[in-house]
């Protein structure tokens, strides 16, 4: 099968950062569930928390014309943050199903 790895990063953030984090702070998501915070930095959990649902579904290929396929952007439930992050796929990848659980 094939997957892509996907970069959430910080879009903008139209409030305050409660958080820490500034644009351009990003994770990585790579051979299907490996999860890379460049280092000395973080990540917000409920920023994560908030996008993990969609990012799955964003691995793999969608029908054409799925909302999901064109919307890239996904919002941190803050409402004093307005923390907005962009999900990019960065590339694709071959695996084996069978490796996986």
């Amino acid at each position: 099968m094939e997957i892509y790895d996907l970069r959430v990063c910080v879009d903008r953030i139209e409030g305050r950062s409660v958080c820490g984090m500034n644009v351009g702070d990003h994770f990585d998501l790579t051979h299907s569930a490996h999860l890379k915070i460049p280092e000395g930095k973080h990540f917000c959990v409920y920023a994560l928390a908030a996008v993990l649902p969609f990012l799955a579904a964003k691995q793999r290929d969608m029908p054409p014309g799925d909302w999901l396929e064109r919307d890239t952007l996904f919002a941190c439930p803050d409402p004093e943050e307005r923390l907005v992050m962009r999900v990019e796929r960065t590339g694709r990848r071959q695996m084996n199903s069978a490796d996986l659980t």
